[in-house]
C-alpha cells in the first residue's frame, strides 16, 4: 500500500475535521469521505443536511446514499453501515420506504431490525418486508436442515451397513476389520479396499415438542433461529409441534408452526416478560408427559412471579416431561441471562444452557432414543 493510499484511509477513518491535516487525494475517497460523513457526523450532533466543509458537492439523499454504500465498499462494510444507520442512528426511512428496503441486502441483521420496527410497516413496505423475510428463513433452513434431520431421524444401527457415505456414519472398527486382509507390513498400513457406513434407525413413535420463545427485545437471534426450527420440526414425521411465543401475553402459533415466515411476521419484540404464564400455558399442552420435551428459549429475567415460575416448572418435571430452558439459540450461542433463575431449574433437574441448532437437535435425538 503506498504512502498515500494509508493517508487517505487514515483520513477516512478520522472524518471532516481532518481535511486540513490530511486532504484527501482521489476522487473516489471523496465520494467514500462524503457516505461515511452522511453518517457519522451525526456522532457529534451536526445536522447532516448542513455543508459538509467542502468535501462534498451535494447533500445525499437516503436513497443516494445506500446506492452508493453498496458501490463504494465491500459487502461486508456495506452491512456495517445499514446496521449502524440502522441501530445507531435511527435512519428508519430505510425500512420504510419499500423503494429503499427493496435495495437492501437480504440477511439476518436486516431480518432483526425489521422484526423490530414490523409493527410500524404497512402496505408495500410490509410486503417487501415479508418477501425480505421468505428469503432469509429459506436460507437459514436449507443450512440447517440437513443436519437436524440426520440428528433427529435415528440412531446409528451398527449391524447394518449404510450405502450413504458420511463421516459422520463411518463405521472405524468394521472398517478395519474387514480390510486386515489388506494391510502392507513393510510400510505399516492398510490400504482400504472398503469404507463402511453404518445405517440409521428411523423412529416414528411421536414425540410432542413444546417451544415456549421469549420474544424480549433481546432474544431476536432466538426468536429467529426458533422460528426456523419449528418449521423443520413441523414436517418430521416423529414430532408432534407446538409452538408459543410470549411477552407478558402468550400466542399459540402451532397452527402456523409450519410457515417461519408466518411466525416471524407475528412476532413484535420488546415489551415485558411473564415467564410463569406462558409455562403455565404449556403445561396445559401436556397430553402424554413421558413423551413431551418442552423448550423454553429465554434469557430468564422474569417479569412476573419467581415463585410461580419455579412452582410450575417443578409440577412439568414431575409429571416426567423433559424440560430444556435455552438461555440462546442461535449460531453463536452465546448466552445472556439470569443466572440464579437458571442455576435454581438446574437444580430442579431442567436442562440449562446455550445451544446451537445442530447441538440443539442431537440433544433431541439423545432424549427421544
Amino acid at each position: 500500500m503506498t504512502e498515500g493510499a494509508i493517508l487517505n484511509r487514515w483520513r477516512l477513518v478520522l472524518g471532516d475535521p481532518a481535511q486540513s491535516a490530511i486532504p484527501l487525494n482521489g476522487g473516489i475517497e471523496l465520494q467514500m469521505d462524503q457516505v461515511l460523513d452522511f453518517l457519522y457526523n451525526r456522532e457529534a450532533g451536526q445536522d447532516e443536511h448542513q455543508d459538509m466543509g467542502g468535501s462534498s458537492p451535494s447533500q445525499l439523499t437516503i436513497p443516494q446514499w445506500l446506492q452508493r454504500v453498496r458501490t463504494l465498499f465491500p459487502q461486508q462494510t456495506a452491512q456495517v453501515l445499514e446496521r449502524h444507520a440502522l441501530d445507531r442512528y435511527q435512519l428508519t426511512e430505510l425500512l420504510t420506504d419499500p423503494e429503499i428496503l427493496e435495495r437492501m441486502e437480504p440477511n439476518q441483521a436486516l431480518l432483526e431490525t425489521i422484526l423490530s420496527l414490523r409493527p410500524q410497516m404497512n402496505g408495500p413496505v410490509l410486503a417487501v418486508a415479508r418477501r425480505i423475510i421468505a428469503k432469509v428463513a429459506a436460507e437459514l433452513t436449507q443450512k440447517m436442515q440437513v443436519d437436524l434431520r440426520r440428528s433427529l431421524l435415528g440412531r446409528l444401527r451398527r449391524d447394518i451397513s449404510s450405502p450413504v457415505p458420511s463421516m459422520r456414519n463411518l463405521d472405524i472398527q468394521k472398517t478395519i476389520r474387514r480390510n486386515l486382509r489388506h494391510y502392507d507390513p513393510e510400510n505399516r498400513r492398510i490400504m482400504l479396499e472398503n469404507v463402511y457406513f453404518s445405517a440409521r434407525v428411523k423412529r416414528f413413535n411421536t414425540w410432542r415438542v413444546i417451544m415456549a420463545v421469549d420474544e424480549s427485545g433481546s432474544m431476536a437471534d432466538a426468536v429467529i433461529h426458533s422460528a426456523v426450527m419449528a418449521g423443520i420440526f413441523s414436517k418430521m414425521p416423529m414430532i408432534d409441534t407446538r409452538l408459543v411465543i410470549f411477552d407478558t401475553q402468550v400466542v399459540d402459533l402451532s397452527d402456523c408452526a409450519a410457515d417461519p415466515v408466518e411466525v416471524l411476521m407475528s412476532v413484535q419484540l420488546g415489551g415485558g416478560t411473564d415467564i410463569a404464564r406462558a409455562m403455565d400455558y404449556c403445561q396445559s399442552l401436556i397430553v402424554n408427559p413421558h413423551r413431551t420435551l418442552m423448550i423454553l428459549v429465554s434469557d430468564l429475567c422474569e417479569g412476573g412471579s419467581l415463585a410461580n415460575l419455579y412452582k410450575i416448572c417443578g409440577e412439568i418435571l414431575e409429571s416426567g416431561a423433559k424440560l430444556a430452558a435455552l438461555t440462546a439459540l442461535d449460531r453463536n450461542a452465546n448466552p445472556m441471562y439470569n443466572r440464579s433463575v437458571g442455576a435454581a431449574l438446574a437444580k430442579m433437574g431442567a436442562f440449562v444452557g446455550a445451544l446451537t441448532p445442530e447441538q440443539l437437535g442431537d440433544y433431541i435425538g439423545a432424549i427421544m432414543q
